[in-house]
């Protein structure tokens, strides 16, 4: 994980303010895995996994208020994560990418208060935030309702019942109605 010199900063939970106005910023690259949240909704079964690339940058800006500076975090990230292809069922690797910005306000009440008349995402600064489940929170955002193949690489049966498959009977289904015409002749 790449930190500025000046300060090793702790993603687990960030000191958003110190690292706004030290400009600061970090980059890792960690396992899918290390996110179990999103790891939990793709298509892995044998253990094997991609990585999260992701950068974050602080910044003070000039806030609303004269002589007030806004702290402010740009988050970037980029994937690929498999999930079930909803048409034929199979592995597609789908690409998520994250590229917001995050302007932090004191706590969650004050969050919550400018939330309806701003246009930008808000978060509080205390608690401290960590950096990891905001990450994670904004990938399962950007993952699709109904994941597939522009393609699909197989052909996709489009019935509920393969008529190759044998029933077990070895006869055709038969009519219920062929019963009742028989029952007719014979009275």
């Amino acid at each position: 994980m790449k930190t500025n010199p000046k300060a090793a900063w702790n993603p687990d939970r960030l000191d958003v303010r110190a690292f706004a106005q030290a400009g600061a910023q970090l980059e890792a690259e960690e396992a899918l895995a290390a996110f179990k949240r999103l790891h939990a909704e793709t298509a892995l079964d044998d253990g094997a996994s991609g990585n999260v690339q992701w950068r974050a940058q602080g910044e003070m800006r000039p806030g609303a208020t004269e002589g007030a500076l806004a702290v402010w975090l740009h988050l970037e990230a980029q994937t690929r994560v498999p999930l079930t292809c909803q048409r034929c069922l199979g592995v597609v690797e789908t690409p998520l990418t994250v590229d917001r910005w995050f302007r932090f306000v004191a706590d969650e009440a004050a969050a919550e208060a400018e939330d309806d008349d701003c246009e930008e995402d808000l978060l509080a600064l205390e608690p401290r935030p960590n950096l990891r489940d905001v990450l994670e929170d904004e990938l399962l955002m950007e993952l699709p309702l109904v994941p597939m193949h522009e393609v699909c690489p197989v052909s996709v049966r489009m019935q509920a019942a393969d008529p190759q498959v044998d029933t077990g009977d070895g006869d055709a289904p038969k009519n219920p109605f062929a019963a009742l015409a028989q029952l007719k002749k014979s009275n």
